[in-house]
């Protein structure tokens, strides 16, 4: 087996912006380990699928170890699963707490650590996390307070990271998206929610998967949040 090739990690990569990003770096000729919930099998070789809820630790030792067994290697891992329960504060459950925190805090934290271990051995690598530009900008009408608690805690994590690890090659950043045209927000929807962003209109998935492949082939950056918003972190 090579393992000249680079290998990325991809979470919540059944559908949406996951799967889009699984496209696009395969057409980077990454081999890829996409992870998801309901995820398929692939027939492409290079693309190792793994089922199972990020939430759970037992999922990102599967990730890690059954991508490490089957291509040698992890380069980069995209942290993109995520949970956005939108309530008035006083109104989430304790089962909205648990959800939103178990995807997107644990998931980060499970696998993100064990994707570090394995990017140590080769004195590099890069994390990327999808984290939002609600954790920097609350739009009043958006309630949003679950997803700043735990995409604000990603990006400084995201900070921190990239410090600790700076001078053993491995990268942290993090994407800071708007609202994006994805299978979450049904089409009647997009005109409201479009209106939202200084420049009128929502964004793409493309736009999302252009960040991460700029981030990803950016040696010089790390650190770095980088808001695909429409203008949103800008103001209004």
């Amino acid at each position: 087996m090579s393992t000249s090739q680079k290998v990325i990690v991809v979470t919540g990569a059944s559908q949406g912006i996951g799967a889009e990003v699984v496209k696009a770096f395969r057409k980077l000729d990454y081999r890829v380990v996409a992870t998801a919930r309901s995820i398929k099998p692939s027939e492409d070789p290079n693309i190792l699928t793994v089922v199972g809820d990020i939430a759970d630790p037992e999922t990102a030792r599967r990730v890690i170890s059954e991508g490490v067994a089957r291509f040698g290697r992890i380069d980069t891992l995209v942290n993109n699963a995520g949970v956005f329960v939108a309530k008035p504060f006083t109104r989430y459950t304790a089962e909205d707490y648990a959800a939103v925190i178990g995807v997107n805090l644990n998931g980060f934290f499970y696998i993100t650590q064990l994707a570090i271990a394995e990017m140590e051995k080769h004195s590099s690598g890069h994390v990327v996390s999808i984290t939002t530009t609600l954790a920097d900008h609350a739009i009043d009408g958006v309630p949003s307070v679950l997803a700043s608690l735990t995409k604000g805690g990603l990006n400084a994590a995201t900070k921190s990271l990239a410090i600790e690890y700076a001078k053993r090659g491995i990268r942290a950043n993090a994407v800071a998206p708007g609202i994006i045209k994805s299978p979450m927000h049904a089409a009647e929807t997009h005109a409201a929610l479009g209106a939202l962003h200084p420049m009128g209109h929502m964004g793409e998935m493309s736009d999302i998967v252009n960040a991460i492949v700029y981030l990803d082939s950016a040696p010089f950056v790390t650190g770095e949040i980088l808001h695909v918003d429409g203008g949103q972190n800008a103001g209004h």
